[in-house]
């Protein structure tokens, strides 16, 4: 147990710079995204504006985390240096579920990799009007699409089991997203943009 504890607080803390970046970059922009609100007459509340602020610090604690190679820790490298080459090429697994037979940690690999990726379909489905159960399958499918062929440049490995249960992750984001609107649907509205004279 204390095992999946460590690794799971590895993760989070390989993550943490692309999170503190991501909130930076979103508070740089945030003048700019009002007034392009306000010249088309809509308004973003407080709660829309915290949870895309959430969601830019998880998109930057992704990309710490999946784009760069096995061992890279921002916080190690700037204190030690890193010694291996950045980009390298690394493997590829065409064939689904060979890496799960190999691994100790079944249970472990299998929800995080579906875990990890539920933001990218709940957060689209909070956030924007239309995006339907389609648009999280394509968006789940093309950003750890992106994600499997950048790791094979890195050292790392194009595995068809992750992006499998990666897209799977996503559109259980947006199922989560479905039963929040069927449960509270005035709160799930909440997180939209709306006409200025609304609010």
């Amino acid at each position: 147990m204390m095992r999946y504890v460590w690794m799971t607080w590895n993760y989070l803390a390989n993550m943490l710079p692309g999170v503190l970046a991501a909130l930076a970059l979103y508070g740089c922009l945030y003048p700019w995204r009002r007034r392009r609100l306000k010249l088309s007459g809509l308004s973003s509340s407080r709660r829309r504006e915290a949870a895309l602020a959430l969601f830019w610090m998880f998109c930057g604690g992704m990309a710490m985390l999946t784009l760069t190679p096995w061992g890279f820790s921002l916080i190690t490298v700037l204190h030690w240096g890193w010694a291996e080459p950045f980009f390298r090429l690394g493997d590829v697994n065409l064939i689904p579920f060979q890496t799960f037979a190999s691994e100790g940690v079944l249970l472990y690999t299998l929800l995080g990799n579906i875990i990890m990726f539920l933001p990218f379909g709940f957060f689209p489905a909070l956030l924007w009007r239309n995006f339907t159960w389609k648009r999280a399958l394509v968006t789940g499918l093309c950003v750890t699409g992106f994600i499997e062929c950048w790791q094979l440049l890195v050292g790392r490995a194009f595995d068809i089991d992750d992006l499998m249960l990666n897209t799977l992750g996503a559109l259980c984001g947006f199922w989560l997203w479905l039963l929040l609107k069927r449960a509270a649907p005035h709160l799930a509205e909440g997180f939209q943009v709306v006409e200025k004279s609304v609010i």
